[in-house]
């Protein structure tokens, strides 16, 4: 057992957060020995460092990584986020999530992650630009549309995209599109990518609402983080019926208690960078609007929002994890006690990758589909994700975060053993 396990809960990084889950359901499922040996560290990974000339002339050194956790079940797939706090250890926990994700989902692909270490907020698009090719050739070695797809995540985008598959396409020398997923649909991306993952956390949440024998129509809704995921739920929130009360973004919050018109607000946020300041509102920040009284919680920002000093103060009915790892093990303890349905990241957020493989089949077969058959596809597969993921649930009689990783960690497993060890 890696030395890790012995920090305290609510100490522990993302990576501790990671194996602690892994274990737990390691016991559930009676995984042997060499196996959750085999899940608990990842296959490669990549530290680079490179230089970077600046607008001004000078030249600066990044750091960057890209780790792939489990190829068992097909290519690594998992996205790249550049951010100032990215270290290895976010990354490798980045990666393992993937992993399950993928098989909750049963899409064949294993998981991995990639990151730079930078403020993307403080670059010129030129400095981004070579940022982006010059770390794309440093991990080029790892990745490939049979070996390893980034995708989008916190601070990249499409473009960011379109410049890794340019740079990777010009060292080929032809055209590569299924290198990467989350491109602009103009050189091969999906139509419905975009707001992926945010429609997949809808419709869990339907799902689930469901089961427990309440609607989505006027329930009320608070989504913390208003970007790709947040926004974009947030929107299809309003569409569907529910009252968005509040929504934040990393400059701050809005709410108000009778719904905020999202469509107004999208426009508002795009024409001044944020959301904060919306007329007829009121200023929360993003702790506050965790506490805020709700029927559904959506934390879509950042990992550990949710953590035993504001778990007790959670007044939501449900909490559905739109970004990667918002909840801290302690706070998942008490929301349990508490009887506070938690959908998991590994589960809700998992339209995003979805659609990346649905990206990668159409350029793999340079087929392109609907948005709308997209969205029914990917409707279809969250549907039996959720499904099975419940079932599990009541099977073990644990939570749907413990389900989750029982159908993820499983599929992983019997992967491995049917495929052995080389030699």
């Amino acid at each position: 057992m890696p030395e890790t396990m012995m920090t305290t809960a609510e100490e522990m990084n993302s990576y501790q957060i990671a194996l602690r889950q892994l274990e737990n359901v390691a016991g559930i499922l009676k995984l042997d020995a060499g196996t959750h040996a085999i899940l608990q560290h990842p296959k490669r990974e990549l530290t680079v460092h490179f230089p970077v000339k600046m607008d001004n002339g000078e030249t600066q050194v990044f750091t960057g990584y890209r780790v792939q956790h489990n190829t068992s079940r097909g290519p690594a797939k998992g996205g790249l986020r550049f951010h100032p706090e990215t270290d290895i250890d976010e990354v490798r926990a980045l990666a393992m999530w993937m992993t399950w994700k993928c098989a909750i989902v049963n899409i064949p692909f294993g998981g991995a992650k990639g990151g730079v270490v930078c403020d993307p907020s403080k670059l010129s698009l030129g400095e981004l630009e070579h940022l982006t090719r010059r770390y794309t050739s440093e991990i080029s070695l790892l990745i490939g549309p049979d070996s390893d797809i980034p995708a989008p995540d916190v601070g990249t985008n499409g473009q960011v995209m379109a410049w890794l598959m340019d740079t990777y396409s010009m060292h080929a020398g032809h055209t590569v599109p299924a290198v990467v997923t989350g491109k602009p649909v103009s050189i091969g991306g999906s139509e419905g990518r975009i707001d992926a993952t945010g429609l997949g956390v809808v419709m869990v949440t339907q799902q689930a609402a469901r089961a427990q024998g309440r609607k989505l129509e006027g329930a009320r809704v608070v989504v913390q983080g208003f970007g790709n995921v947040g926004g974009a739920a947030a929107r299809i929130f309003h569409s569907r019926g529910a009252k968005v009360v509040a929504v934040s973004d990393y400059l701050g919050g809005v709410y108000n208690p009778d719904g905020l018109p999202i469509p107004e607000l999208v426009a508002y946020s795009k024409a001044n960078g944020s959301v904060a300041g919306f007329p007829g509102s009121e200023p929360v920040t993003n702790s506050e609007i965790l506490e805020l009284p709700c029927d559904i919680l959506v934390p879509a920002a950042l990992q550990n929002q949710i953590t035993s000093s504001n778990a007790g103060k959670i007044r939501a009915r449900m909490v559905v994890e739109g970004a990667n790892g918002p909840t801290t093990p302690d706070a998942d303890d008490i929301l349990r006690e508490r009887g506070i349905t938690l959908i998991p990241d590994v589960l809700a957020n998992a339209g995003g990758v979805t659609v990346s493989y649905f990206e990668w089949v159409q350029d793999i077969q340079s087929f392109f589909w609907s948005e709308s058959q997209v969205n029914h596809r990917l409707g279809r597969v969250m549907t039996r994700a959720y499904e099975e993921v419940s079932a599990a649930a009541q099977t073990h009689n644990v939570d749907l975060r413990t389900a989750a990783y029982v159908v993820g960690v499983a599929r992983v497993a019997e992967a491995a053993k049917m495929r052995g060890i080389y030699p």
